[in-house]
């Protein structure tokens, strides 16, 4: 017996076979090789076609059923991992509209704005948890606004999850977790944000009908299986976005629990028992993905964008020529903690949220020329991505989230000893690292939505954690006062 979970991402697609007894991943695959395209035709817009993510979910779901030698008929259920905040428009045949409006477009920001101030903060904040922002009903605003013709056709917003399982099942439907992250859903009544579709003059019936987050969301059209070489009927049982399924690939569903991630951007997630917001929108509150009336997880995602793309950019232009990644870390590992004096503020991705949206760039600190090498600004880079991290997370902590345990993948910048390290020392946290990702999170997901599995301890029991890193008490004294200079320059 076996799952299938996708990972919708914005460079690519990746699919994972799973044995649903054992939790191994027998196959797993990504498309495209290269990252998909982006188009961009004004600065600040970002627009993806969606026959390009179904091309792709079709070669990777080939090429992992080759891989893995599983009949189709052994398959049992499908989940689904989706980039958050996007928009699909379909028309009454649900035929998509115009190219989806993906995550990173700003275009609509100065439309949640102005629903922000006109509704008023109090108003937003304690209903939807955030500002209306640059999220998904501020992108159908703009649509509305500029392109009146593709919004008079629309039958259906969606979230691009909700778009790839219509395609698979020709069933319509969108889940409150799923709204939340449009900033649509109202967590005072548990219920759809009337108050914004009115403000924005949608009509409520563009959204698709609602279903749980867990359990059969739809089955397999026949011609869509033969397509993907899949058998017909195989039940779609689970859909999240991809920071939600995030955590519940590492098995956080519960208050204080927190998952990271540390790859070109930063994302922590922790989940709180009630309905609390930041007042100044610095960090992000979504309905998490087994979040209910009578039971309330919430789901608060802090998200900076400098983080390991920082790592990138030092290792392109100012590590030497050709070293590796792990060999960076080694060289990091060598600089006692401070790096000697120097500071390095990892803001140079855009606007930062936690800074209430302002764009400080990213800058360097304290160098001395008699002193300082490549190696001292390989680990002043990680230590500053790990006070990043630090610094936001102090927000989270005044929402009620404890940092106890932070658990995450064991990729990207986790991979660095110092970074993780670092991390450890300034929170105080334990961090356990797991061999998983998005795309085996929504293939455990899909166990659990078809009642494979009777419950998340079942369905993750099987977890395999790869590495512990506890705080190491000689180190904190001198990673404070690090971070205690960093602060100085934000």
């Amino acid at each position: 017996m076996y799952l299938l979970g996708y990972d919708l991402g914005s460079s690519s697609v990746k699919a994972s076979i799973v044995d649903a007894r054992t939790g191994v991943c027998v196959a797993t695959d990504f498309y495209p090789r290269q990252e998909m395209l982006i188009k961009s035709p004004k600065s600040g817009w970002a627009e993806q076609d969606p026959e390009t993510w179904w091309l792709n979910l079709k070669a990777v779901t080939q090429s992992v059923l080759s891989q893995s030698s599983v009949a189709a008929s052994d398959i049992k259920a499908i989940g689904i991992s989706y980039q958050m905040h996007g928009l699909v428009l379909v028309d009454e045949q649900m035929q998509v509209l115009r190219d989806a409006i993906i995550w990173c477009d700003s275009r609509a920001v100065s439309y949640g704005e102005k629903a922000m101030k006109d509704l008023g903060e109090e108003k937003c904040l304690s209903h939807s948890l955030n500002s209306p922002g640059n999220f998904t009903l501020s992108k159908l605003a703009w649509v509305k606004e500029h392109q009146p013709e593709v919004y008079a056709k629309a039958r259906y917003y969606m979230l691009p999850g909700d778009y790839i399982a219509l395609r698979m099942t020709g069933t319509a439907a969108t889940t409150a977790s799923g709204l939340s992250e449009g900033i649509a859903w109202d967590f005072q009544s548990e219920a759809p944000a009337s108050f914004l579709f009115d403000y924005f003059g949608f009509d409520t019936s563009l959204i698709p009908p609602l279903v749980d987050t867990f359990g059969i969301q739809g089955h397999l059209k026949s011609e869509i299986a033969a397509e993907l070489g899949l058998a017909s009927g195989t039940p779609v049982t689970y859909r999240a976005g991809d920071q939600p399924n995030n955590a519940l690939s590492l098995n956080v569903l519960n208050p204080g629990e927190i998952a990271a991630t540390a790859g070109t951007s930063g994302v922590v997630y922790g989940v709180n028992s009630d309905s609390k917001y930041d007042p100044h929108s610095r960090v992000n509150s979504f309905a998490h993905v087994n979040h209910s009336k009578d039971e309330k997880r919430v789901g608060v995602l802090l998200c900076i964008n400098g983080t390991a793309i920082l790592n990138t950019w030092i290792k392109n232009n100012v590590a030497p020529e050709g070293i590796s990644y792990q060999e960076m870390n080694e060289l990091a590992a060598n600089i006692p903690v401070g790096s000697n004096g120097i500071s390095i503020i990892p803001f140079g991705n855009g606007a930062e949220r936690v800074l209430e949206n302002s764009e400080p760039g990213c800058s360097v600190h304290g160098i001395n020329f008699l002193q300082h090498s490549k190696a001292h600004l390989i680990r002043a880079a990680h230590e500053g991505i790990a006070f990043s991290f630090k610094y936001g997370m102090d927000i989270m902590n005044l929402m009620g989230i404890e940092t106890r345990t932070i658990r995450a993948g064991h990729a990207n910048l986790f991979l660095s000893p110092v970074f993780r390290q670092t991390l450890a020392n300034i929170t105080g946290a334990t961090i356990e690292l797991y061999n998983t990702d998005g795309s085996v999170g929504a293939a455990r997901g899909a166990g659990i939505g078809a009642g494979i599995y009777a419950s998340a301890s079942e369905a993750f029991a099987t977890l395999e954690k790869v590495l512990v890193v506890h705080p190491d008490s000689t180190e904190q004294k001198a990673t404070q006062e690090a971070y205690e200079r960093w602060c100085q320059y934000i």
